[in-house]
């Protein structure tokens, strides 16, 4: 407390007297980092009050600033002089809280980061431009870039305090300049690794990027921290400006390699919160052929961006349902994205002009892999496979053929096969589904005695199955109520009942 009221002493000297004005490296010198935490945290506080003080007062020298040696120039007046002095001492003050947003101490990153957003607000109301013209730009571009800079270190996890910095965004011109200081450090750090992945930096460039709330319409941007009458004029505040600094910048950072986990984050989030907010979301192709072509879960994941571009942009993949087929492996029945990619296929498999080799390949494949799948996950494979019978009549020979295989070692079908026209799908029978008819699991065994019978024309709903788990399952069976079960045909009368009293009055004659 007294080195605070000593610092709080120290601003009210400077800011009351030109004199004094060479006190002010006793504020800057605590932020050189050597302090304890909470004298560093005291001195940024202090700067930014004597700093914020001396924008509304505009004491700081208004554009271009001369070299510190140049303004010693007869040719400025004591009073520029002064304030080119001064504007000096703010830029040291600037460079010093760039750096302690990368302290240890979270303290310390939070007022240095809070701080340096004070200087942003207050030079987009008092610049230190000169206005030449109307429609002059204002905005303090180049001191969010410090800021934005110190959010993505490469080197630590920065997210809780980028989650701090989140506020901010929320202002149409701070998130529309901030996309561009992030596209601006992509290419500046991203082209020295050589395509290497920067796990902690990327990390840290989606942690800030992926909450972005874009507007719908050009009637929701109301908010801005720059207060200018001639604001309608500037480009920041057009909707088809800020998609276009939106898609750039996810572009640059989706081009450069993500490291597998990350890749995962980036899929689940591109069809609802970036490709809508797109001019051209078609640019996307590129990025999700290569993660459809990774494997596992990443192609799992890339189908719902696949499915936008396919069904609403008219993009065509080439061998689409060749990789979709590939992508039917063991895995698939428990995943967690296993919701996702069954509604996705169903979607895919829903159109009725699929030749019957490629949908039957499906259902042959899927009951294959039936055999080894957990019960939650067979309860909604099933109906699955009826809706797939429902959709293509042509594939009801899989189960109308009395003379086809009775198990493995008999099947025509090629499992190990990639191409589904070579699978020869169509030559075979579910004699799959007829084992699991004996399942272990009695709603299992029920759901699959369904293709013995002739099925209704009505699909069925399988939305309510997709997300079924063990656990569920498990309560359901628990919550079932007893029912008697009759042990044999005729009531049990008990030991003194009616035969009793008979055998005794035999007895008695």
């Amino acid at each position: 407390m007294a080195r605070e009221a000593a610092l709080a002493a120290c601003l009210e000297a400077v800011l009351g007297s030109r004199s004094s004005a060479n006190r002010v490296f006793e504020l800057l010198e605590p932020l050189a980092g050597q302090e304890e935490p909470e004298d560093i945290v005291s001195a940024a506080r202090i700067c930014g009050r004597l700093f914020g003080a001396l924008l509304e007062r505009r004491e700081l020298f208004v554009g271009p600033l001369p070299e510190q040696d140049a303004s010693l120039d007869e040719s400025y007046s004591a009073q520029d002089k002064y304030r080119i002095w001064m504007r000096h001492r703010y830029r040291d003050c600037v460079g010093c809280l760039g750096e302690l947003m990368g302290h240890d101490a979270f303290q310390v990153k939070e007022q240095a980061l809070c701080t340096l957003m004070k200087f942003v607000e207050l030079e987009a109301q008092y610049p230190l431009i000169k206005i030449e013209w109307k429609g002059t730009l204002t905005f303090p571009c180049d001191l969010l870039k410090v800021v934005v800079d110190g959010l993505l270190p490469t080197t630590e996890d920065a997210s809780l305090l980028i989650s701090r910095f989140q506020e901010y965004l929320e202002y149409e011109d701070v998130r529309y300049f901030a996309m561009k200081a992030v596209t601006a450090s992509i290419g500046q750090v991203m082209q020295k690794t050589k395509e290497r992945p920067l796990p902690f930096y990327q990390q840290n460039v989606f942690s800030l990027i992926s909450p972005i709330n874009m507007p719908n319409k050009e009637s929701e941007m109301v908010k801005f921290m720059v207060k200018q009458d001639n604001r309608e004029e500037l480009k920041f505040s057009k909707l088809q400006a800020h998609k276009q600094v939106f898609e750039k910048m996810w572009l640059t950072f989706l081009k450069h390699k993500l490291p597998p986990g990350l890749y995962k984050k980036v899929l689940v989030i591109l069809h609802d919160s970036v490709l809508p907010y797109m001019n051209k979301p078609t640019l996307m192709m590129d990025f999700l052929t290569v993660a459809y072509g990774i494997g596992g879960a990443i192609s799992l994941l890339a189908l719902n961006g696949l499915f936008i571009l396919i069904h609403e942009h008219n993009l065509e993949y080439p061998d689409f349902y060749k990789k979709l087929y590939s992508l039917l492996d063991p895995s698939i029945y428990h995943v967690k994205y296993r919701a996702r990619f069954f509604h996705l296929t169903d979607l895919f498999l829903s159109s009725s002009h699929l030749p019957a080799y490629l949908v039957a390949a499906f259902i042959k494949r899927l009951a294959r892999l039936a055999l080894t799948a957990p019960p939650e996950a067979l309860l909604m494979i099933l109906p699955f496979i009826c809706n797939l019978f429902r959709r293509h009549p042509a594939c009801k020979v899989l189960l109308h053929r009395p003379a086809g295989p009775a198990d493995m070692s008999e099947d025509p079908y090629v499992m190990e096969e990639q191409e589904p026209s070579e699978s020869r799908a169509l030559q075979s029978s579910l004699w799959e589904i007829q084992s699991l008819q004996n399942h272990y699991h009695p709603d299992v065994a029920k759901a699959a005695a369904v293709l013995n019978q002739s099925l209704s024309e009505m699909e069925d709903d399988i939305s309510g199955l997709l997300e079924l788990s063990a656990a569920e399952l498990f309560d359901r069976e628990v919550k079932k109520k007893a029912v008697d079960v009759p042990l044999e045909f005729e009531p049990v009368r008990g030991l003194f009942g009616k035969k009793n009293d008979i055998f005794a009055e035999h007895f008695s004659l």
